[in-house]
């Protein structure tokens, strides 16, 4: 194979492979079970995956069924997986003061989605700086609510909590308190769940958001474009999906609940949705109305240079704001005083029609290979390309076929569905041409 053969997102998805491979053959060593035995090849490689592409979706309880080396083997591997393994090597050079060259600054570029080359290294150590402040800050609140409960281990939660909910990852040890429970047992701590959602929050905003944010603290106008609706379309979804399952939920899971437990559980799953996988209610028994926002809400996801998955929150953003042009009448739509080019939507577009239709392919193969409830079919496969994490409670009883196909929307939604189709079928470009125009009837 002839030197840089590999274009920048083969490169990725390589590195997510490799990685991915390591995890498992590290999580098959028996000292990394709790039971001290190894563990079977499609529970290692299925938590790998989920790990490394900070999903959540787990065949073994994470507190009951690993071991604390097991345990910490799953928390590096969705750290190094969360920022990328590209911003950690760009850091580990920078720290060894090694020159990087123009191929690994534009891999840089490409893994943690920023369109600008100039300052990369730079980038790398502030996306470093802002992840340890988040994670650091957190796992000190979280600690100081586990160790009452838990003693000297509360500290072990309090930091892996707080990198779980960084990285959006959705991994839990709450486990302790009944197998697969999420953070159901506290569903009424205000304190704790605060300071996750604030976690999930920040991890699912973006670097590029958090930077934008540094520099320009309050001065709304000075803000890239990107911050803008970044910040807008997350707002909108936090608060108006937590209303809608407020609503939804009034004769289901938050019946007879407290008001202010109901109010915080509705923003708790609106949260969690966009990527985090935490759950504080039983998802199995939310209403279909609930079931089928958080669909929507998984589709949409986090934002670009995040550590959450999804479509992201800019994609759906373009596509609204060209949708609503339309209606006008308009050929661009216009912003916060800019117009978006035709390229954006193209790729907005294909990345939403991509992830809809590999979900809704992967669902079919499932209810072909095993009899579940459609609901909880889609619910699981758009948690899965969505990199969220949540289950309605069928990841359990997937047989190997359908493990294998969650694991692949896994892999697929970490790395970039798109990104992964071009990874397999990428070839040099060819001189472009240009068939002739002709009119078709649509609509």
């Amino acid at each position: 194979m002839k030197k840089n053969s590999l274009s920048h997102v083969q490169v990725i998805a390589l590195g997510y492979f490799v990685m991915i491979l390591i995890g498992t053959a590290l999580l098959m060593i028996p000292a990394a079970s709790a039971d001290g035995k190894s563990a079977p090849l499609l529970t290692s490689l299925f938590t790998a995956i989920s790990s490394s592409c900070v999903t959540g979706l787990i065949l073994r309880d994470t507190a009951t069924g690993w071991s604390m080396f097991g345990q910490v083997i799953i928390i590096l591997l969705i750290q190094i997986g969360g920022l990328g393994f590209m911003t950690i090597a760009t850091f580990a050079y920078s720290v060894a003061r090694k020159r990087m060259g123009l191929r690994q600054r534009e891999i840089m570029m490409e893994s943690v989605n920023n369109s600008q080359i100039s300052g990369i290294l730079r980038f790398s150590r502030q996306i470093i700086r802002y992840t340890a402040v988040f994670e650091g800050t957190g796992a000190l609140l979280l600690a100081a609510a586990f160790v009452p409960r838990l003693g000297i281990k509360g500290i072990w939660y309090g930091v892996f909590h707080a990198i779980s909910a960084f990285c959006n990852a959705g991994f839990d040890l709450m486990g302790i308190y009944g197998p697969f429970g999420s953070f159901t047992t506290l569903y009424s701590d205000w304190f704790v769940n605060v300071v996750l959602m604030v976690l999930i929050i920040a991890g699912g905003l973006g670097f590029l958001v958090w930077g934008d944010l540094a520099s320009n603290r309050f001065h709304w106008k000075r803000y890239r474009l990107h911050s803008k609706l970044v910040l807008v379309v997350s707002a909108i979804l936090t608060f108006g999906g937590a209303l809608l399952i407020f609503f939804f939920e009034s004769h289901a899971t938050g019946e007879g609940m407290a008001l202010g437990d109901r109010i915080l559980t509705a923003l708790f799953a609106s949260v969690t949705a966009r990527t985090a996988g935490f759950n504080t209610v039983d998802v199995g028994a939310m209403s279909g109305g609930s079931k089928l926002l958080t669909i929507l809400l998984m589709v949409v996801g986090g934002s670009s240079g995040s550590t959450a998955g999804g479509v992201k929150t800019t994609t759906i953003a373009v596509i609204f704001l060209y949708l609503f042009a339309g209606f006008k009448g308009k050929q661009k739509p216009q912003v916060f005083g800019r117009s978006i080019s035709q390229d954006t939507l193209q790729k907005s577009c294909t990345i939403l029609l991509f992830n809809i239709g590999t979900a809704l392919a992967a669902t079919l193969v499932i209810c072909a290979l095993q009899n579940f409830d459609l609901v909880d079919i889609l619910f699981e496969t758009f948690s899965a390309i969505g990199t969220v994490g949540m289950t309605a409670g069928i990841t359990q009883q997937l047989n190997t076929a359908s493990a294998l196909v969650i694991a692949l929307l896994m892999y697929m939604g970490r790395v970039g569905s798109v990104s992964f189709a071009v990874a397999l079928l990428e070839k040099k470009a060819r001189p472009a041409v240009r068939c002739p125009e002709e009119e078709i009837t649509v609509g």
